[in-house]
């Protein structure tokens, strides 16, 4: 209590950074209210591949679909979607790098949870409706608060406060009972110096895949107190949701036997053999956040902010386990007794920190930024069984058991975990020549994770108990250099060195096993040609892995996938970009992304379980080697038109380079009923096209409306865009390594898939008064 009292009133004494563009119309209000991303951002003389979607560009993409799916045509990004139409967990990877390695934050202030590093979108819904404009910067980056960058990073600036009153109403819906509401409002500039501004949103959706709907609500609510040279902000904003979970993807055997769109979580047999699903099997979720921010200007060529903030987090998920060792959950003694049953598990968790940076602009060519954050994160995890079936012995499922009265949400498992964050920065830019700057950026981190508590987790001594406290110190320089040719040809080249520390789920899923921290050495070097109707680019990529934290196509009992050190990869290659507009009414972009990824000397475990073989330099994960975008937009008198495909090569599912894995069709395993499966997600081509048309009623007081309609996967293509295989691996006479399964029939329980939807539809309509 007295840390919530002290939090709240040291949250009531701070204020931070703010973005009101349309405050004044002075250039100087305009750079003050930019202020809380100026030292993150990067700009046409940083020497980085970056990309910005405005509010322009996320407005004409943003129907209910989550964050990444408006990301989904930059260089180098794949998204994934368990629910198949891109609404619910959906995630991001770009250059190949998954999302728990990608640094994602709002306003400056890191959105990725402490533990897992993950970022979990359908936490927040909606929140895109309340974003100015993004920034995703590929590679290392820029030197930014919260866990380092190891394939990209997403900076989200949030929504000014506009110097008019409005309302705004955005609705949206279409197929597999999607829908979306958004109610906007602002006050405008009240005498001069105040503003609020909010947001209140509901989706909802069916999903693509068998019972995976989602359920969200949230609100943004912004107040603001504005000077000529102070600029103070209080955000707040949250969301709920209520998902029934679809991580376990479906095997081709499944596929073959139920559809493309069954799901087997909350899967069990009733006493009859009939197949059930259990009706509970939602994840429960509420995030809730508040930031204050302090933007200040000090001079004509210094600015600070200062940001305080705190994120809460409350959830439980109720899961169907069949056949579970009831010794495992702490009821009963005997270790051969089973039985069905229903765990919960809880928990809360509690973020919040400080950042803050001081800015320096002498407008003659140098720019600076110092600045920092502490970060303080503490969780408790419990797991609790709701539920248990009739007892039996797997050997003999007839013999009748009993058990003790099951206690109420008897708890089986408890442990915490701590972490504390801080880090330190300079970084300058300097124009020494004509056109010719020269960029360092220099940061200092340092980490301490701490672990306790029972795990429910069971190994050889046991149930696993946790104690852990691990100190991680990371030195991650930066330096390049950037010349403006002239005002339409630009070179940049840079290299980065980037630390980062494991994660709880690392440290969990490897217990009692070394786990490193990984680094990475980044290359970039790239090329920009600038001109009002036609520009082009290309950037040039190495990155090496030292440890790097690869994706190894497994899940782990909550569903999530897993990731483990592997000693020696990278990822190398060239992103092309172009864009052209000959005349006003219509513009063509294009960009490509050609790539190597490998893994280097990897070791293969053979299913003796002792066997070890050097099977060489392999492809990694989850790494499509070709990515290709074609955009064309229409705008003439109201009407718009967008035609966006993507192209995704295809994506190998293991890190051991193997494409098929040997099964079987029945039990005796022999050649006459063998089957070769895929581990691969196949290469696929989708085409999105979107029709809208702008008009207003000034009348009515409507300033703009816009009506439209949004055609996804237009030509129907039936692929995969996740999956997960654990295969086991044999040796031939000759030698050669090849994977087989032997756990179930053709690829059942060694690998899943989640497939896509195929042509689906959004109608949408936006008023503005």
């Amino acid at each position: 209590m007295k840390r919530i009292i002290g939090l709240a009133v040291t949250m009531l004494m701070g204020v931070g950074m703010v973005q009101a563009q349309n405050v004044t119309d002075s250039l100087k209000e305009k750079s003050l209210q930019e202020v809380q991303v100026t030292s993150l951002r990067a700009t046409s003389k940083t020497p980085v591949a970056y990309s910005n979607l405005n509010r322009e560009q996320i407005e004409a993409m943003n129907f209910g679909k989550d964050i990444p799916f408006l990301l989904s045509t930059l260089p180098s990004v794949i998204t994934t979607t368990d629910a198949g139409n891109g609404i619910g967990y959906t995630s991001i990877r770009v250059r190949g790098t998954d999302a728990s390695r990608i640094n994602v934050t709002a306003n400056g202030i890191p959105l990725n949870d402490s533990e897992s590093s993950r970022i979990y979108f359908s936490d927040i819904g909606d929140f895109a409706s309340s974003v100015q404009s993004i920034q995703l910067q590929r590679g290392v980056g820029t030197s930014t608060n919260g866990a380092g960058a190891f394939g990209a990073t997403i900076n989200m600036l949030t929504e000014s406060i506009g110097m008019k009153p409005f309302v705004g109403l955005d609705v949206s819906g279409g197929s597999y009972g999607t829908h979306k509401e958004t109610l906007r409002f602002g006050t405008g500039l009240l005498k001069g110096h105040f503003g609020i501004q909010g947001r209140l949103s509901n989706i909802g959706s069916d999903g693509y895949i068998d019972r995976a709907t989602s359920s969200f609500n949230s609100y943004f609510l912004q107040a603001g107190y504005f000077t000529d040279n102070t600029t103070l902000k209080f955000i707040t904003f949250n969301g709920t949701e209520k998902t029934y979970m679809a991580w376990n993807y479906t095997s081709k055997r499944e596929q073959s036997l139920y559809g493309r769109r069954f799901n087997s979580c909350g899967l069990y047999y009733d006493k009859e053999g009939n197949m059930k699903f259990y009706d509970d099997q939602y994840d429960n979720y509420h995030q809730q956040h508040y930031q204050l921010h302090w933007n200040q200007w000090l001079s004509r060529n210094w600015t600070m902010n200062v940001a305080l903030h705190y994120t809460r987090d409350n959830y439980y998920y109720d899961q169907m386990k069949t056949g579970k060792k009831l010794y495992q959950y702490l009821l009963t003694d005997d270790t051969k007794m089973r039985a069905d049953l229903v765990q919960r598990k809880d928990g809360d968790k509690d973020f919040y920190g400080m950042v803050a940076s001081v800015n320096y602009n002498n407008h003659k060519g140098l720019t600076a930024n110092f600045g920092g954050a502490i970060n303080h994160f503490c969780a408790t995890h419990l797991g609790h069984v709701m539920w248990v079936g009739t007892p039996y012995y797997k050997n003999a499922p007839d013999v009748a058991l009993a058990l003790p009265g099951l206690e109420p949400n008897h708890q089986y498992y408890g442990n915490g975990s701590r972490k504390t964050d801080g880090n330190i920065y300079a970084k300058v830019n300097w124009e020494f020549a004509k056109g010719l700057s020269a960029y360092a950026d220099l940061q200092y981190r340092h980490v301490n994770c701490q672990m306790d508590g029972s795990a429910g987790d069971w190994d050889d001594n046991g149930q696993v108990h946790y104690d852990l406290n691990r100190n991680f110190d990371f030195f991650n320089p930066k330096a390049g250099l950037n010349y403006d040719i002239n005002q339409h040809h630009r070179v940049y080249a840079s290299y980065a060195i980037a630390h980062r520390e494991p994660t709880r789920d690392h440290f969990q899923e490897q217990w009692g096993k070394p786990v490193y921290a990984e680094q990475l050495n980044d290359l970039e070097v790239g090329y920009q040609f600038r001109h009002r109707r036609f520009s082009a680019g290309v950037n040039l990529y190495w990155m090496d892995y030292k440890n790097q934290f690869v994706l190894t196509g497994e899940l782990n009992d909550e569903g999530e996938a897993v990731t483990k050190n592997i000693d020696k990869s990278y990822r190398l290659g060239v992103e092309l970009e172009a864009a052209w507009m000959p005349v006003d009414w219509f513009r063509w972009d294009v960009n490509a992304t050609l790539s190597k990824n490998r893994a280097k000397d990897m070791i293969i475990t053979l299913d003796d379980y002792t066997t070890q073989v050097n099977i060489g330099e392999t492809p990694l994960s989850f790494s499509p080697e070709v990515i290709f975008n074609n955009i064309f937009t229409l705008n003439y008198k109201g009407w718009s038109a967008s035609i966006q495909s993507q192209y995704v090569g295809e994506q190998y599912l293991t890190n051991y380079g193997v494409k098929t894995m040997r099964c079987w069709t029945d039990w005796s395993q022999t050649d006459d009923v063998a089957t070769d499966e895929t581990l691969m997600l196949k290469d696929h081509f989708t085409t999105n096209l979107d029709l809208s048309y702008d008009f207003n009623f000034k009348k009515l007081c409507l300033k703009k409306a816009r009506i439209g309609i949004t055609f996804y996967n237009l030509f129907c293509a039936k692929f995969d865009n996740n999956g997960w295989a654990a295969p086991q691996f044999r040796q031939d006479a000759g030698g050669n390594v090849y994977a087989v399964n032997t756990w179930g029939l053709r690829d059942q329980e060694a690998a899943g898939f989640a497939p896509s939807a195929p042509f689906h539809f959004l109608a949408h309509l936006s008023l503005n008064f």
